[in-house]
């Protein structure tokens, strides 16, 4: 049953949400949340944010992995608004003890399109627990040594991109991340959840990750045809991702710490900790106000978050060749990535998604902006196809009204 509002002609967008819930008694929720030229037009939610199948609320705080990341770039790209960063200069201008290691010529543009070649995360810490550590990790930062020259190629900065990214915002407002956020963003545009290191007072809020339970494998005897047809699909896509320069070596030292299969994100420590490339807990409202806002030249209610001269630069798409953690073409803006649908093209869209399903990108060309927000799965935007549909069903709203 979904709870909220849907405006009759987006209710396409309601049906596609509704086919993402879990079927029958299964665990998880989720909430939508869609602003068209300035205004909502569909804010629903609906099942559990725990096992225990307490029901999902309106303002449900959700874990939204690297959607995170699109919120401290926006973040990054208002101070350049008011001239306390340029997007060229060296990250060691404003962090001089980052410039070891041969980081020097390092500058905050490479860092937004993961071009800095500091994805590595694996080799650097011994354990995942030392993601919570806020200083440690900015002290790590400072001491890991690039894997090429900056500019040369793209590499997805998964974890690692939020410690470079708020530690420079840390460094030029000389105030703790969360202040900033809530400074720039959440109190301008009165957002009812948008935290990155939860508050003490708003932990009851928060929704749970639950991740699918494992299936146990075949130890011996004969192996089902289902699973060797897994086995030979698994092997065929292996192929295909060697082809397009995929590398696990690589992937695993940018997105897997060691010690990662122990860490717990539903822990109150690691939801009060500053992890800013993975750890942000949101609302779809206030994501998808935050787009709205980048949707709309900057301005929202009679106010602005950034110039339209700054909406123009951050949309513009600064490479587009295959990564060598992610072998796509993620079309990289200055901390924003493509949109994906499962049919419509979205030139002029740009957000962040994250693993796990969440998501929140806008469209300024079809004034559109959405936030998506989920506790179930473990799917990534490549083999999660639950907010592309959700997407696609926005889209084609937008056009048909846009038809009449």
């Amino acid at each position: 049953m979904l709870s909220g509002f849907v405006k009759p002609e987006f209710t396409a967008v309601a049906d596609a949400f509704y086919r993402t819930l879990p079927e029958g008694q299964k665990a998880g929720g989720a909430a939508l949340c869609v602003y068209y030229r300035g205004q909502p037009v569909v804010d629903i939610w609906a099942g559990s944010r725990n096992r225990q199948n307490e029901a999902w609320a309106a303002d449900t705080l959700s874990l939204s992995f690297s959607t995170t990341k699109g919120i401290i770039s926006t973040l990054l790209h208002q101070l350049v608004d008011q001239g306390a960063v340029s997007y060229d200069a060296p990250v060691a201008h404003y962090w001089p003890a980052f410039a070891g290691r041969d980081k020097s010529n390092i500058t905050v543009r490479h860092l937004l399109t993961h071009e800095a070649g500091l994805y590595g995360i694996r080799s650097l810490i011994a354990d995942a627990s030392e993601m919570r550590d806020w200083e440690h990790m900015l002290r790590t930062m400072e001491a890991a040594s690039p894997a090429h020259h900056p500019g040369r190629q793209n590499g997805y900065h998964a974890l690692t991109y939020g410690w470079l990214v708020g530690g420079l915002i840390e460094k030029v407002t000389s105030q703790p991340l969360a202040n900033t956020l809530k400074e720039l963003l959440a109190d301008p545009l009165n957002l009812d959840g948008c935290y990155i290191g939860v508050p003490d007072d708003e932990l009851e809020r928060c929704a749970d990750l639950i991740v699918p339970e494992r299936k146990p494998r075949v130890e011996s005897g004969n192996v089902p045809r289902k699973s060797l047809m897994k086995k030979a699909s698994a092997q065929m896509m292996d192929a295909g991702l060697a082809l397009v320069g995929f590398d696990a070596d690589t992937f695993q030292e940018a997105m897997i710490p060691k010690g990662m299969s122990r860490f717990d994100w539903n822990a109150t420590e690691t939801r009060q900790a500053v992890i800013p490339g993975a750890g942000g807990m949101f609302t779809a409202r206030s994501l998808a106000r935050i787009y709205s806002a980048l949707a709309n030249n900057g301005e929202y209610d009679g106010g602005r978050i950034l110039s339209p001269n700054s909406l123009g630069a951050i949309s513009v798409v600064q490479n587009t060749k295959r990564g060598v953690v992610i072998p796509l073409p993620m079309r990289w803006r200055l901390g924003y990535h493509r949109v994906f649908t499962t049919g419509p093209r979205t030139p002029n869209a740009f957000g962040h998604f994250g693993y796990g399903g969440s998501g929140a990108w806008c469209d300024p060309s079809r004034e559109l902006a959405v936030g998506y927000t989920v506790n179930y799965g473990s799917g990534s935007p490549f083999g999660d196809l639950r907010i592309s549909r959700i997407n696609t069903a926005t889209i084609n709203a937008a056009e048909r009204i846009a038809a009449l």
